[in-house]
């Protein structure tokens, strides 16, 4: 597989899971899993293609919605399962949707978190304007890479600074752009998440991956191939959603529109969250879909 890493943790080696990191960019990380019962699941958490221990760094060839979900099935083949649970947020959610409905004999259930769905009103609510009127602090500092003249549409302005040959430049936008996601992801400001996000080698992959496939659209046919088109491939497929109320970085309304269209799925909204797994009430609704799947 090109510029693939992937790395395996496993106590349980009856159910098989894997679970698709968020961004695209952010990397795998083995505190996830702290949602799986260890002596249930063979637990997959991989690095996708570009980003945490994947190599080369930051690479954008070959790197589109469908090269991972390539990646994710030549995984399974590779690890000889027949059917897994698919574990996804955020990101990791519209990848998880995406193999399900490119694969579906080869998942036994899903487990989805943060409903995002790359249409143009998500990425406009978060990179334009929206998500600023609740984070005003943090957005000015989104806003310092760009030129006055050219915050009509910020993406395309990040876009031409991350494509430029300007290193110093680029990597000031890439903390920039990364920032503000760390900074609006917990219901509370979280100054060690914002941190963690500004990390200069975690936030180049983070950034330039995250653009460069909100600027492709995701690599979809149309922007609701997988909330509408390929809901009926996957709708016998037992799956849970959990979704924050409060969640600022994918809002809720996402969550709600794909439960309408396939109601047969879950949808868990915890009352007092935002965007993050790791806050206590999506946590604990995450644990106990796989527990119930196990």
């Amino acid at each position: 597989m090109f510029g693939f890493f992937a790395w395996l943790i496993a106590s349980g080696l009856v159910i098989g899971s894997i679970v698709a990191n968020g961004g695209p960019g952010g990397g795998g990380s083995a505190t996830v899993r702290r949602f799986f019962n260890p002596e249930k699941y063979h637990i997959v958490i991989f690095d996708q293609r570009g980003c945490g221990r994947s190599k080369p760094h930051g690479c954008l060839e070959k790197n589109t919605t469908w090269d991972l979900v390539e990646d994710i099935e030549t995984l399974k083949k590779i690890l000889g399962f027949n059917k897994w649970l698919v574990f996804g947020g955020s990101w990791g959610s519209t990848l998880s949707l995406a193999y399900s409905q490119t694969y579906p004999s080869s998942v036994s259930e899903m487990v989805l978190r943060g409903i995002f769905m790359l249409r143009k009103k998500e990425l406009d609510w978060f990179y334009q304007e929206g998500a600023s009127n609740i984070f005003p602090e943090a957005w000015e500092k989104f806003l310092e890479p760009i030129d006055e003249n050219q915050r009509d549409d910020l993406m395309s302005a990040y876009h031409k600074i991350f494509k430029s040959d300007n290193e110093e430049k680029k990597l000031a936008a890439a903390i920039a752009w990364s920032r503000w996601e760390g900074s609006t992801s917990s219901l509370s400001y979280n100054p060690d998440m914002a941190d963690s996000f500004s990390n200069p080698h975690f936030a180049l992959a983070f950034a330039l991956i995250e653009n460069h496939y909100f600027v492709n659209k995701g690599f979809l046919e149309h922007e609701n191939q997988l909330i509408e088109s390929g809901i009926d491939i996957i709708r016998n497929i037992p799956t849970t959603i959990v979704q924050g109320r409060y969640d600022i970085v994918c809002p809720m309304t996402t969550a709600w529109e794909l439960s309408k269209n396939w109601p047969e799925a879950k949808l868990i909204v915890a009352p007092s969250s935002g965007h993050t797994a790791f806050e206590k009430e999506i946590t604990s609704e995450l644990i106990k879909a796989t527990n119930g799947y196990a």
